[in-house]
């Protein structure tokens, strides 16, 4: 157990001294431990719930919401597409070797704001 703990405050110490510190204070980016327990939990929830509370009914008519649901990641994923080229290669990037912008500016961070 000590050895897993030390590995973790190796990763931690990792993370925090190479890590952007702009994204100190975005959701699940702080510590790996919320992300991994939205994941173990989505696991329980397909693997174990899911099939115990659906063994006795029957399944949901979803057709509607799925094409409602496809259309929206149609259009979110062509305005993601635009905002990504918008701040990278038809924006100020440059497809020479260029240094990396840690400022604060609108340029450095528009395609970064998109993941939050």
């Amino acid at each position: 157990m000590a050895l897993i703990m030390q590995y973790i405050d190796d990763m931690h110490h990792v993370f925090s001294k190479h890590g952007d510190p702009r994204t100190n204070n975005w959701l699940l980016m702080s510590s790996p431990f919320p992300t991994l327990a939205i994941c173990l939990s989505y696991v329980y929830l397909v693997k174990v719930l899911g099939p115990r509370l659906m063994e006795n009914r029957k399944p949901f008519e979803l057709r509607n919401a799925l094409i409602a649901y496809n259309l929206f990641q149609v259009i979110f994923s062509a305005w993601l597409f635009y905002e990504c080229l918008m701040g990278g290669w038809w924006g100020e990037y440059s497809f020479r070797c260029q240094p990396v912008d840690y400022s604060n500016s609108s340029s450095a961070t528009r395609v970064s704001h998109l993941h939050q």
